[in-house]
């Protein structure tokens, strides 16, 4: 039988205060604000830098790596974005040269977006560097805190949807 304790919650570490459990979760608060920061400010650079990449136009582009020529429907579900938002990001996909959109013969009404090879490229030096970054902030790390980190972040944006 296990022991309770009230003052604690069921998810802290074992033996940690509720005062080291709150200055933990501050923390982590803190370094999601961050994160969000950080987002802005690389969406900022990608309106102002040619070549550079919000993090939306780089899901854009995996999505596309992934499954090939899509709908604009399937693109706004695989970037977890609108359809509105995902016509506005291949308008700004396809004047970087990045993307083509094309109509179906068989089906003239929908809109397929592909890769160009510009757009193919991009994407794979975008991953390589993600990939080779990543690789040294957890170079210390074993792959079950990687796991860890990598469902806190999931988490995040769950909560980022919720508020």
């Amino acid at each position: 039988m296990t022991e309770s304790h009230p003052a604690r919650s069921d998810r802290a570490r074992p033996g940690a205060e509720p005062a080291e459990r709150a200055a933990a979760l501050d923390a982590l608060a803190r370094a999601a604000y961050s994160l969000s920061a950080a987002d802005a400010r690389l969406r900022g650079r990608a309106t102002r830098s040619p070549g550079a990449l919000s993090l939306t136009h780089a899901r854009a582009l995996r999505v596309l790596a992934d499954e090939g020529p899509i709908p604009v429907s399937r693109l706004a579900a695989g970037t977890e974005t609108t359809a509105a938002a995902a016509t506005q990001l291949v308008n700004g996909l396809v004047e970087a040269g990045y993307v083509t959109r094309e109509r179906p013969a068989h089906d003239r009404r929908s809109v397929l977006v592909g890769l160009t090879a510009a757009g193919r490229e991009r994407h794979l030096q975008r991953q390589q560097a993600l990939h080779a970054d990543l690789d040294r902030l957890v170079a210390g790390l074993d792959d079950a805190t990687v796991a860890a980190a990598a469902t806190v972040l999931r988490g995040l944006a769950g909560i980022y949807d919720g508020l």
